[in-house]
C-alpha cells in the first residue's frame, strides 16, 4: 500500500480571503488508519477531495509514494482514475437502478476486468462485508448500514491503494454507528488498506483511528495517536475540542485581589509556568476525597448528573465551577462539602495565544505523594459508602 505525503498543501476558492486549507503538511504511512478531525468548515473534506483528485490544489504538493500527483509548481496533475485511490462519499452515491452486486462490480466493469475474475472478487468482498445475501436487492431495499457496506464493497472490489471516507457514519443512527465502527475496524484489519477518514465526531476518531490530525480554520493543529492528542494537547483548541465532558478551564490572569477563586489556589502552589494565562484539567482527573491538605480545595456539590454508566458532578468554589466525571456511583449528595484535589501532572497550561506551556519538574515529587495518598483515601471512602444515595432527597 502507498504512503501519502502532503507538503504545504493550500486551497483557496475564488472570492475568499482566507484559504480553506492553509499550508498543511502531513504523512499517512502505509497501512495507517488516519482521521482528519475538526469542526465543520475546517478544511477536512477539501483535503480529502484534493487527495482523491476531485479538487485542484492552489499550491503545495501531494505525493503517492514517490509519485507527485498534484503540484502547481511542477505543473503536474494526475487525474483521479489513475491514482488508485477510492473515495466513499457521505451520501453513499449508489446507483438506484442497479442491484447490490451490480453496484459492487461497477468499478471492475469500468476497468474491463474479465467476467470470471470480476465475479470472484465481488463475491469475496461481499462475503467479508456480510452483504452477500443482499446481492439481488436494490439500494432502496436496504437499511442505511447495509447501504454503507455496499459503498465500501464497491471501493474495496477495485483494490484501491488508499481508501478515503468522507464522514461515513454521519447518516446512521446510534445503533448502526456502533455496528459500523466495529465493521470499519474489522475491515482495516482484514484488508490492511491505508484509510483516511473525515469526521467531526471525536468519539469516532478516538475509537477508530491509529493517528488523528486535528484541524481548525484550515490549519493543522496537532497530529498524533489518540492517547497523545488527549493527554498532551498542543494548544487550547485541541484541549477543548477533544474530551467529553469538556475540559475545565481556569483563567489565571486578571484575578480580583479580593475574590476567592481556583486561580489563587493554583498560583499558591507556586507551579513554575512562565506566561501561563489559562490552566486546564480534564473532569476525570479531578479527585474527590474527605481528606483535606494544603493541595485540596473545599468545594460544594451543586449538581449530580447521571449519564448512564457514568456520573458528572458540578462543583463550586466561590464563583468558579468545575465538572468532575466518574464511573463509580457517587457517595455524596447535592449540597455536600467535599475536598477536590487537582493533581499537578494532570494540569495543562496555555499562554495568551493558546499554545501549550511546559510545567517544570520542581515540586512534582511532593505533589505525586499527595496524589497517591488522596487516591488511596478516596478508594477507601468509596468502598465504605457505595450504597449511599447520590442526589438530594425530595
Amino acid at each position: 500500500m502507498p504512503t501519502i505525503t502532503l507538503t504545504n498543501l493550500t486551497k483557496c476558492y475564488d472570492g475568499n480571503t482566507e484559504p480553506s486549507v492553509n499550508k498543511v503538511s502531513l504523512t499517512v504511512e502505509d497501512g495507517e488508519f488516519m482521521c482528519l478531525l475538526g469542526p465543520s468548515g475546517c478544511g477536512k473534506t477539501t483535503i480529502l477531495r484534493m487527495i482523491a483528485g476531485i479538487e485542484h490544489s492552489t499550491s503545495g504538493e501531494i505525493a503517492v509514494d514517490d509519485l507527485v500527483v498534484d503540484s502547481v509548481h511542477q505543473s503536474c496533475f494526475i487525474p483521479p482514475e489513475q491514482r488508485r485511490i477510492g473515495l466513499v462519499f457521505q451520501n453513499y452515491a449508489l446507483w438506484p437502478h442497479m442491484t447490490v452486486e451490480r453496484n459492487v462490480d461497477f468499478g471492475l466493469r469500468l476497468q474491463k476486468v474479465p467476467a470470471q475474475e470480476r465475479k470472484e472478487r465481488c463475491l469475496d468482498v461481499m462475503s467479508k462485508l456480510r452483504i452477500l445475501e443482499y446481492a439481488d436487492r436494490y439500494p432502496s431495499q436496504l437499511s442505511g448500514g447495509q447501504q454503507q457496506r455496499v459503498a465500501l464493497a464497491r471501493m474495496l472490489a477495485v483494490n484501491p491503494g488508499v481508501l478515503l471516507l468522507d464522514e461515513p457514519l454521519s447518516n446512521l443512527d446510534a445503533t448502526l454507528r456502533l455496528e459500523m465502527r466495529a465493521e470499519l475496524r474489522r475491515l482495516h484489519q482484514t484488508f490492511g488498506t491505508t484509510i483516511i477518514f473525515v469526521s467531526h465526531d471525536q468519539w469516532e476518531a478516538m475509537t477508530l483511528a491509529n493517528t488523528i490530525a486535528v484541524m481548525n480554520k484550515g490549519q493543522l493543529q496537532q497530529i498524533g495517536t489518540p492517547d497523545e492528542i488527549y493527554a498532551e494537547p498542543s494548544n487550547r483548541f485541541v484541549a477543548e475540542f477533544i474530551g467529553n465532558p469538556k475540559i475545565n478551564l481556569i483563567k489565571l490572569e486578571d484575578s480580583n485581589a479580593e475574590a476567592i477563586n481556583i486561580a489563587k489556589h493554583i498560583q499558591a502552589r507556586r507551579l513554575e509556568v512562565d506566561n501561563a494565562k489559562v490552566c486546564a484539567i480534564r473532569p476525570e482527573e479531578i479527585i474527590l476525597t474527605d481528606s483535606a491538605n494544603i493541595n485540596t480545595l473545599p468545594m460544594t456539590i451543586e449538581n449530580i448528573m447521571p449519564t448512564g454508566g457514568s456520573w458528572v458532578i458540578e462543583l463550586s468554589f466561590g464563583e468558579d465551577r468545575l465538572f468532575h466525571s466518574t464511573q463509580s456511583r457517587p457517595r455524596w449528595r447535592e449540597g455536600d462539602q467535599v475536598n477536590a484535589y487537582l493533581p499537578t501532572p494532570s494540569l495543562h497550561f496555555f499562554d495568551h495565544h493558546g499554545n501549550r506551556l511546559v510545567l517544570s519538574s520542581n515540586g512534582r515529587d511532593f505533589d505525586n505523594l499527595l496524589l497517591s495518598s488522596s487516591r488511596s483515601n478516596s478508594r477507601d471512602a468509596n468502598q465504605k459508602h457505595t450504597n449511599q444515595p447520590y442526589a438530594k432527597q425530595a
